[in-house]
C-alpha cells in the first residue's frame, strides 16, 4: 500500500497551481471539470512522491459559510492498495469492524476507482486502487 494523493479545498485554483508550480515545482496534470457539481481540480506531482489534488466548487464561498472550516483546506487522504478488489474488500473489512463507509465503491469521473471511509477519527479515507 501506498499514500496516493492528499487534497486541498481552495477558492482560487489557478492561483492555488500557480502557487506550488512556482515555490514548490509541482508538474500540474490535466484539469478536471465536472459541469454537473461545479467542481475543477488538478494533481500537482512531485517526481513521483505523493500527490496533491487541488480543488474547487463554484459554490465552495457559500458552502463555506453553511460548514465553516470543515470545508476548506485538506479533506482526505487517499491510499491507494493496488486492485479494485482490494478497494472492495477493505471497504466491506471496514465496514464490518464498524466504520462509517461515506462513498461506495465506484469509478469517479476523473477515473478513480475509489471507496470513501471514516477513519477511527472522523477523517475521510479514499480507499482507491
Amino acid at each position: 500500500m501506498k499514500i496516493d494523493h492528499i487534497a486541498l479545498w481552495t477558492t482560487d485554483l489557478e492561483a492555488t497551481k500557480a502557487f506550488y508550480e512556482k515555490y514548490f515545482q509541482a508538474t500540474a496534470g490535466e484539469k478536471y471539470h465536472n459541469p454537473t457539481k461545479g467542481f475543477t481540480s488538478y494533481f500537482l506531482s512531485y517526481d513521483g512522491f505523493v500527490r496533491l489534488e487541488i480543488m474547487h466548487r463554484a459554490d465552495i464561498s457559500e458552502l463555506r459559510q453553511k460548514l465553516g472550516a470543515e470545508i476548506m483546506g485538506f479533506t482526505h487522504l487517499a491510499i491507494s492498495v493496488g486492485s479494485k478488489e482490494k478497494v472492495d474488500s477493505m471497504t466491506e473489512l471496514l465496514r464490518k469492524d464498524g466504520f462509517k463507509v461515506v462513498g461506495e465503491a465506484r469509478t469517479t469521473g476523473d477515473g478513480y476507482y475509489e471507496s470513501v471511509v471514516l477513519d477511527i477519527e472522523g477523517n475521510r479515507l479514499e480507499i482507491t486502487v
